[in-house]
């Protein structure tokens, strides 16, 4: 076995988490979680805007990172790449300063981060999502041959970006939008969820998936599967849970209408609501609202695709493992048959 660190950076969440990664006696990567931590730093806060990394976001991101270089030490995870990958998303790709993060993360955990592409970081995403239990939805499309399962569309919806990925057991086809919570709250948002900024917000959307369409069938998914923080809060939402609770949402199935209607509450939602609610962080409340309202366009556009294509989509499935399981996957040295792991 070989014990690894994998870092993910995104805009809104920086996360480590260490194990044990091995193959199993089928060739396939898996992971031994010894530790996982998730830090809001809020690094891509007016990114956006301005194109550059704001310097107490900066501030308040090398901070986690020491810490995260502290628990590598502790748990014994050794220094140099083949042991430790940090990737950096869509926050860090777009600022023009990217070199000052790029070097305090060098001097901290003696690594070179990586500030990945959208593709790279959709191909992460997709191969971490396999370390999900297959539902009863990866079954033979028609047409597709009885032995062939029809494809997953794997959504990971972040604070800077939003990736869609296609594929059975590796990517067919992908996609790095420019859209997440983050950055549809700074542009539309800001000021509160009125029915000029929504109306705004979803035309944004779904002019991004128009593009999306170009690249990605959404009609071809015989499952729909979400990533990441919005989503899980989104399902914890429609779940009725008192808090977060990694049980009841890995691997959760839902109608496509129970996820919309979770989603239309949360974009009108209070404060005071927000507040409540166990399973949300204080520093995702302000972007929530944009997180779902870019949920909903997505599951809206392949629930109208599927259904036309004649394959109604039937549940929207919520997966726990995601690119930070992907990163760590990428440092098993024998891969077997799974797609997506480093050179």
């Amino acid at each position: 076995m070989t014990r690894v660190a994998a870092i993910d950076c995104g805009t809104n969440t920086i996360r480590l988490l260490i194990a044990e990664a091995r193959c199993d006696d089928s060739g396939r990567p898996r992971l031994e979680v010894l530790r996982r931590r998730n830090e809001i730093v809020r690094l891509g806060q007016g990114v956006d805007r301005t194109g550059l990394l704001d310097p107490e976001a900066l501030e308040r991101t090398l901070a986690a990172v020491a810490s995260y270089a502290a628990d590598c030490t502790e748990l014994g995870v050794a220094a140099g790449g083949d042991a430790r990958r940090f990737v950096a998303t869509s926050a860090t790709r777009d600022a023009r300063n990217r070199e000052d993060f790029v070097a305090g993360v060098r001097r901290l955990l003696g690594i070179e981060p990586e500030v990945v592409s959208g593709q790279e970081e959709a191909r992460l995403s997709f191969t971490g999502s396999l370390l999900g239990a297959r539902g009863a939805a990866d079954t033979p499309a028609p047409g597709r041959g009885e032995c062939a399962p029809a494809p997953r569309l794997v959504v990971d919806l972040g604070g800077g970006s939003t990736e869609l990925v296609l594929g059975v057991d590796a990517p067919s086809a992908a996609i790095s939008l420019d859209t997440g919570s983050v950055r549809i709250t700074e542009r539309f948002l800001a000021g509160g969820v009125t029915p000029e900024a929504e109306a705004a917000a979803r035309a944004e959307v779904r002019g991004l998936l128009d593009e999306a369409e170009r690249v990605v069938d959404l009609s071809a998914p015989g499952r729909l599967i979400g990533l990441a923080g919005t989503i899980t809060t989104v399902t914890a939402h429609a779940l009725d849970l008192q808090a977060f609770d990694p049980r009841a949402l890995n691997g959760a199935e839902l109608s496509p209408q129970a996820v919309l209607a979770s989603c239309e509450a949360i974009v009108h939602s209070t404060a005071e609501q927000r507040a409540s609610w166990g399973y949300l962080a204080p520093g995702r409340r302000d972007v929530i609202a944009a997180g779902a309202l870019v949920w909903s366009e997505v599951v809206t556009r392949v629930v109208e695709r599927t259904t036309a294509g004649g394959r109604p989509l039937a549940h929207v499935a919520t997966s726990l493992y995601d690119i930070l399981d992907g990163i760590a996957l990428s440092l098993v040295p024998d891969p077997g048959p799974v797609e997506g792991a480093r050179a």
